[in-house]
């Protein structure tokens, strides 16, 4: 299986409209393991593991969010797919 990662880093309205809850079911929908979390400034930070595909499928549904979101930006950037545990959850806050 070809597995890389990547983290996403989600800018606009993003956070008070469930988008952590609906990222989770995304991503465990795709078969994509990783996390996702609200950061103190506003954005939402996506954190995933999984065939090239999946990855490019969750970030395309990320670049539209929930109904209630208003994505604005996404920064993506490679991650190391070793450090990243199986499963798919919701972090809180750091």
């Amino acid at each position: 299986m070809d597995r890389t990662a990547v983290r996403l880093l989600i800018r606009g309205r993003v956070q008070g409209v469930g988008y952590r809850w609906w990222a989770r079911d995304e991503a465990r929908r795709l078969g994509v393991d990783g996390w996702v979390r609200n950061l103190a400034d506003g954005a939402v930070e996506l954190l995933a593991a999984g065939p090239a595909a999946a990855l490019a499928e969750l970030e395309a549904l990320c670049r539209r969010g929930p109904a209630p979101a208003r994505v604005t930006a996404v920064e993506r950037a490679p991650a190391d797919a070793g450090q990243v545990a199986r499963g798919f959850d919701a972090r809180p806050t750091p």
